[in-house]
């Protein structure tokens, strides 16, 4: 079995799990994720791959990290990630990227991603639940966070925090690569 179909069981698995967990409908959590019920079927029963996109809707709604969704190792009280295991979440060919490397669901999903935005990149993200928080700290370049549409500079040393159920982007528009760590904190589902 290949990692993509390893990943493909889990989270197919772990979808319907919590989706059970959650007592929700395929109706009902399409409905809160913003995913269609046909795309949901088809995760649930392996036949199709989504985009991180589609994941991290899942996830908001369901309430759990998206490290839950595609974990297929758990039990130990301790989880330790190596580098070859943890996620690509996005990269494009001239090389920014997003990874994400460990997550927990103690009190509400909690992830831990590293970044890395080649210049003229960036990333643009959907308002997350009410009361996600993310956190970030820029360790090389400049980055352009923006928030509601409201630009900050923040260089390397920087830390920032926001709430994230506004409209957000992550953009590099300097000369040098930005490489910047960030959790995201998502309130547990009630």
């Amino acid at each position: 079995m290949t990692d993509l179909d390893q990943l493909t069981q889990s989270l197919a698995r772990n979808l319907k799990r919590w989706r059970g967990e959650r007592g929700f409908t395929l109706d009902q959590l399409a409905a809160r994720a913003g995913v269609s019920r046909g795309m949901i079927i088809q995760i649930e029963q392996a036949r199709t791959n989504p985009s991180v996109g589609t994941t991290v809707k899942l996830a908001d709604a369901l309430g759990v990290s998206i490290t839950t969704l595609l974990d297929y190792e758990q039990g130990s009280p301790v989880r330790l990630v190596p580098a070859d295991q943890t996620v690509r979440l996005w990269s494009t060919e001239a090389g920014s990227s997003t990874t994400l490397l460990v997550g927990t669901d103690a009190r509400g999903p909690l992830e831990l991603c590293s970044w890395r935005l080649v210049p003229g990149e960036g990333s643009r993200s959907d308002p997350h639940p009410e009361g996600t928080v993310e956190l970030l700290h820029v360790t090389a370049g400049t980055l352009t966070l923006v928030v509601a549409d409201i630009p900050y500079e923040m260089s390397a040393g920087t830390s920032a925090t926001f709430e994230a159920h506004h409209p957000h982007a992550y953009r590099n528009e300097g000369t040098e690569p930005v490489e910047l760590t960030m959790a995201v904190s998502v309130p547990p589902v009630r």
